[in-house]
């Protein structure tokens, strides 16, 4: 039970009667008060003040307006739906003619059954009946049988007929029950307000079969709250605010503000959005939950991609009706590019939308990683091939791999290592850091500026890109010993943080993408970063950065199936774009450097080979690598240095000793013209404890010479 009090605000005109003559004077008429309006309920106004304000009636038209876009727009999506209003009245039309029709059609068919059957019961006992060898008994019988057939035909017939004149006065009866109203209103309409009464009494008919035609078939009512992608259905706002709760990206109250409609793409590959989050929910939270997100719309984890906007709270969502990338590969443009031009923008790759992701190459350095398969060397391939195509660029490239992938690249590359040797590795980073970066430094200084342009490579044609790419750094680094190690550690490190400013590209692949295969310290300053399908988000963050995968950008998601897809970050602080890098078939690519060879031959800028010199440390020092000891002895320096030598073959009627002796003296003065002195130490092999060389001192001392 509840109990109604009147607020003690309120008037009370049966309290004002009472105490008004109290409120006066003796013979004093009661004074009046203005009438108002009485609130019996205590509980206005209903709407407050402020919306009766210039103010809020602007505002409650925006908040009219906004809510008349949406469900206009709502409206818009359900019509090529089951739902939609054309589909209902269609149904409503099929149900009316149904039920006009009704189901005197069986008791029809089965008179018409009933009539066939008798037709043939006497047409069979007639031709009994006229056979004419028979007894007189038997053909008596026969007689009262086909009067008999005869007989239930011609019921069965007057049966028929009935069913047909009742099922045409029922079927016309229903008939008129159905269209005479719409013929009323119609005319009514008609008669009273001429064609606008017609056509509002059309539109009323038309809404009467579409309330008769509301449930589907399988009785569904109308309703977007299940509604997913993956099932055929339409993008909604409603939808969206659904999925980012389900998926605790907002809470069971917040709403997800739409900056711009749902929207199918122009080729009609997804559903694109651009939304504003809740207050303090940052978009990391939401580049988080993509695989939540993709629960909720019906969809594959792959298919739902999310952009940060220029604000925190500015996300743009894309879900792609199909997992893109699954198709055929793109095809490259230098397929028919005449030449290019480093110092503009090249197209390496293909993004989620269509469109073309082009990269700028001065000033950036690469690293791109990925597990085999995932096609890093397709997508490596597309930088080192716009390279050769631009003729003011120098390549210096080193596989660990040793693989077949650069050697097309030999013709045009100014030194290149295809056996994984990390002493010719450390040959080309020597000749990178003493020959050509200190050329390209006095450029600089010649000409008073403070890095290379575009401008000036227009005028002085010591400008030139250098192109350093190294394929698995990790096997060099395996294959080295120590100290080979900490030298190309050191050299590639000085080159990098050296070069950008003189147009020194340096680009690394790696198949393992860990500290182990580019040194962390090197990584941090690749600028350009790629990575294929990893194996785990740890290794996609290697790649991209600690926290992109948390934050959304995980390698790990990409399938097998979508060869040469990579999530590309063109810079620190931008943010990975999923794209599928172009693929140059072998074919493509001997064609591609064919012409990059003519255009190089013409311009007279074919690489001259660059050998360098090797000296007898070189020949220790793998003598002493082959040894897998980390020295070599005499006897064993000697053996190598003659396949490599004639001098220290071993002459004919020559003894042992004097065979050593004449070597060893080959040796020292082949050192002192070095200018090095390599100590000679005691090694060990088996019981015998011959006189030898360490590899730690070789390498040294040949560090001093270069």
């Amino acid at each position: 039970m509840s109990i109604e009090t009147t607020p003690s605000s309120s008037p009370d005109p049966e309290w004002e009667r009472i105490v008004g003559g109290y409120l006066n004077g003796p013979g004093e008429t009661p004074v009046e008060k203005p009438a108002t309006s009485v609130d019996l309920m205590g509980d206005t106004p209903l709407t407050p003040a402020w919306t009766k304000t210039r103010t809020g009636w602007k505002s409650r038209a925006e908040v009219g307006r906004i809510n008349t876009v949406r469900g206009f727009r709502k409206w818009l999506r359900r019509q090529a739906t089951e739902h939609g209003h054309a589909s209902q009245i269609g149904r409503g039309i099929r149900r009316v003619a149904l039920w006009m029709q009704g189901t005197e059609g069986a008791q029809v068919t089965a008179a018409r059954h009933e009539l066939q059957q008798t037709q043939r019961d006497y047409k069979a006992a007639k031709w009994a009946h006229d056979r004419r060898l028979m007894p007189g008994k038997e053909k008596e019988k026969r007689r009262r049988e086909m009067e008999s057939a005869f007989a239930d035909s011609a019921s069965a017939m007057s049966k028929y007929r009935s069913a047909q004149r009742d099922a045409r006065m029922r079927r016309a009866v229903r008939g008129v029950a159905a269209i005479a109203p719409i013929a009323g209103v119609e005319g009514a309409g008609l008669h009273l307000l001429g064609t606008p009464g017609g056509l509002a009494a059309t539109a009323a008919t038309l809404a009467t079969f579409a309330l008769i035609g509301r449930r589907t078939t399988a009785g569904e009512l109308y309703t977007d709250r299940d509604a997913k992608i993956g099932d055929g259905d339409r993008m909604t706002d409603s939808m969206v605010n659904r999925v980012y709760r389900s998926a605790k990206v907002i809470g069971p109250e917040d709403v997800v503000k739409l900056l711009s409609p749902c929207t199918l793409t122009a080729d009609g590959s997804a559903w694109e959005v651009r939304l504003e989050l809740p207050d303090g929910i940052p978009a990391s939270k939401a580049l988080g939950a993509t695989a939540q997100l993709a629960n909720g719309f019906g969809v594959s984890v792959q298919q739902v991609s999310q952009t940060k906007g220029e604000r925190e709270d500015w996300l743009t969502l894309r879900v792609t009706l199909k997992v893109p990338f699954t198709g055929k590969p793109h095809r490259g443009p230098l397929l028919t590019a005449e030449k290019v031009n480093l110092w503009e923008p090249v197209p390496l790759a293909v993004s989620e939308r269509g469109d073309v992701v082009a990269v700028e190459w001065f000033e950036k350095t690469a690293l791109y990683g990925g597990e085999p398969g995932s096609g890093k060397s397709a997508a490596a391939n597309n930088p080192l091939l716009s390279a050769a195509m631009d003729v003011t660029a120098d390549f210096y490239l080193a596989d660990g791999k040793g693989g077949f992938d650069l050697s097309p690249f030999e013709p045009i590359a100014q030194m290149i290592d295809t056996d994984g040797d990390p002493e010719k590795l450390l040959a080309i980073l020597r000749h990178v850091w003493e020959e050509v970066l200190p050329g390209l430094k006095q450029t600089v200084k010649d000409h008073r500026v403070r890095k290379f342009s575009e401008a000036l490579a227009a005028q002085d044609e010591r400008v030139r890109f250098t192109i350093l790419y190294i394929d698995e750094w990790a096997s060099y680094m395996a294959a080295a010993s120590q100290e080979q190690q900490r030298e190309l550690d050191r050299l590639l490190r000085l080159i990098t943080q050296q070069g950008r400013a003189y147009a020194v590209i340096v680009i690394c692949a790696t198949q393992k993408p860990d500290s182990n295969a580019v040194p962390t310290g090197i990584r941090d300053i690749l600028s350009t970063r790629w990575a294929g399908r990893c194996m785990t988000p740890e290794a996609s963050d290697t790649i991209l950065g600690k926290g992109r995968a948390s934050a959304g950008y995980n390698a790990q998601r990409i399938l097998k199936s979508q060869r040469g897809v990579g999530y590309l970050q063109t810079g620190e602080t931008s943010e990975p774009v999923l794209t599928q890098s172009y693929f140059y078939t072998d074919e493509e690519v001997e064609l591609i450097l064919r012409r990059a060879y003519e255009l190089r031959k013409a311009a007279g800028v074919l690489p001259v080979a660059v050998e360098p010199e090797v000296t007898i440390l070189d020949h220790m020092i793998k003598a002493a690598t082959a040894t897998g000891q980390g020295n070599v002895t005499r006897a064993e320096a000697f053996a190598y240095l003659a396949t490599v030598d004639a001098e220290f073959v071993q002459g004919e009627g020559e003894t042992d000793t004097a065979y050593a002796t004449r070597a060893g003296t080959a040796i020292k003065a082949r050192l002192d013209a070095l200018g090095v002195d390599v100590p000679v130490a005691t090694m060990q092999r088996g019981t015998q404890r011959p006189r030898g060389w360490r590899l730690d001192d070789l390498i040294t001392a040949s560090s001093s010479v270069r």
